[in-house]
């Protein structure tokens, strides 16, 4: 006799006509990681700027999950500083399995109707492979839902177990795999989707008699099979979303697949990579069309660059805007403000809090730090700018310091429209250049120079006729 397919039993509120589902993530982030070698916990390691367990996360949010736990244990404090209050958290204090971890999540699972599990240490799942997922999951209406794969070498991985018509049986771990079993190569990616009451319930029922001693989570399929619930797996066609990272190879091997989808996705927006192999761009940047960005750079944080910018060989952008037009040459940039136009470089060093205006020329050598620049200002080369505001078409010579420190306390210097700065002056903060003055070269400026006047603050030349032939007697 047929055995009957038993309904799921999450629980629905009937809102507008329809069920609604609530759906939760748990992400496993518990295990040591010993292969990475590191005092670090494995799902803190970086991906182009996000951390491993953080590419989950967003992949979960991605979908419409509002509340997601994560199931820690080592290094639990430091994964807790790391995502704050964005996330909730159980303990798992042993190691004891998927399985087992899943169990210190009972509290969290309470409500829900689907639960998503996600590795934390598996940063190439997309928001489009787990919408797949779920849309099987709810079409079908299993108690189970696995993501799976095709691999031509699934050596370590969980093996899916299908009957002859393709039913899923089981999954086998590799270390718990027959010879037989061992030839398959739909791989278990390590990702389900459960029907919330019936995971309950299956948790209830794991044991731990396996080779390792552990309660796998993958023993739930038998458990509800046996019960007459449907579970099913659906293959992404994308294998490389299931990657893990177990050591630093690995890392550097996601690190490779994740910087060409970013590159890709830019390239497909209408930029422009010389060299996408060595261009590093981390995944919440932005770049308008036309622009064309060289080999060597690294672009990182919530930059926003604008369009037909070039940005030359070897720059690296965090946390910048920068504006349509803009030049940039072997460069580094920091949390600042590039208006359209501008050119920046070669070996320019913009740091925090700096706002460049338009159409100005910061040149080789100039460093700016938490300073305003009008528009049209050229500092060409060899200069400081640091806590200034600067008006426009003011010419800096070369060798200009401002002079911004006592010691003590940071100063502002402030700095007129067309003011001319002679090459090495010093301005000693707190100094005020004002609108159409001059200062001589090599001038210490510590007073006021008024609007429309030359300071000179430098010693008198004077020559020693015949000094070097006496020198050279004596």
């Amino acid at each position: 006799m047929k055995k009957k397919v038993r309904k799921c039993g999450g629980k629905r509120k009937f809102v507008k006509g329809r069920y609604e589902m609530k759906t939760k993530a748990l992400v496993l982030a518990a295990g040591q990681g010993t292969r990475m070698k590191s005092n670090e916990s494995k799902v803190l390691h970086q991906v182009l700027g996000k951390s491993l367990v953080e590419y989950s996360i967003l992949a979960a949010k991605g979908v419409g999950v509002e509340e997601v736990c994560l199931i820690v244990g080592h290094k639990a404090e430091d994964v807790k500083k790391k995502l704050g209050d964005s996330v909730s958290y159980a303990m798992q204090k042993e190691q004891l399995g998927t399985g087992h971890a899943v169990m210190q999540a009972i509290d969290f699972i309470e409500d829900a109707s689907e639960v998503i599990v996600l590795c934390g240490d598996t940063p190439l799942i997309t928001k489009e492979t787990l919408q797949m997922m779920l849309d099987f999951h709810r079409e079908k209406q299993n108690a189970i839902t696995v993501l799976s794969t095709i691999m031509e070498d699934p050596t370590g991985y969980g093996r899916i177990v299908r009957d002859d018509k393709g039913k899923l049986l089981k999954i086998v771990e590799q270390k718990d795999a027959s010879e037989e079993e061992k030839q398959i190569t739909e791989i278990n990616g390590g990702i389900y989707t459960f029907d919330a009451k019936l995971l309950k319930h299956a948790l209830s029922k794991l044991n731990n008699n396996n080779v390792q001693g552990e309660y796998y989570l993958t023993d739930t399929i038998e458990i509800l099979l046996g019960e007459g619930y449907k579970v099913d797996a659906i293959a992404t066609s994308e294998s490389d979303d299931i990657a893990g990272v177990n050591s630093r190879v690995q890392l550097a091997g996601v690190t490779q697949v994740m910087k060409r989808r970013i590159n890709e996705k830019h390239m497909a927006n209408g930029v422009t990579f010389i060299d996408p192999e060595n261009t590093y761009v981390e995944p919440d940047v932005v770049i308008g069309k036309d622009t064309i960005i060289e080999p060597g750079c690294m672009i990182q944080g919530t930059t926003v660059i604008g369009e037909g910018c070039r940005i030359g060989y070897h720059t690296k952008l965090t946390n910048m805007i920068i504006k349509d037009h803009v030049d940039i040459e072997t460069s580094v940039l920091v949390d600042s403000f590039v208006d359209e136009g501008t050119h920046v470089g070669p070996f320019a060093y913009v740091r925090p809090n700096s706002h460049i205006g338009k159409n100005i020329k910061v040149g080789d050598f100039v460093e700016i730090k938490n300073a305003n620049i009008g528009d049209g200002t050229k500092i060409s080369h060899l200069t400081y700018v640091g806590d200034a505001d600067v008006g426009q078409n003011v010419n800096f010579g070369c060798g200009t310091v401002v002079v911004n420190y006592d010691g003590k306390k940071k100063h502002r210097t402030t700095i007129g429209d067309h003011a001319f700065i002679g090459c090495n002056t010093n301005l000693v903060s707190p100094v005020v250049v004002e609108d159409h003055a001059y200062t001589a070269a090599g001038s210490t400026i510590t007073k006021t120079v008024p609007a429309n006047s030359l300071a000179i603050a430098r010693a008198k030349q004077e020559n020693k006729e015949n000094w070097v032939i006496k020198k050279r007697q004596e």
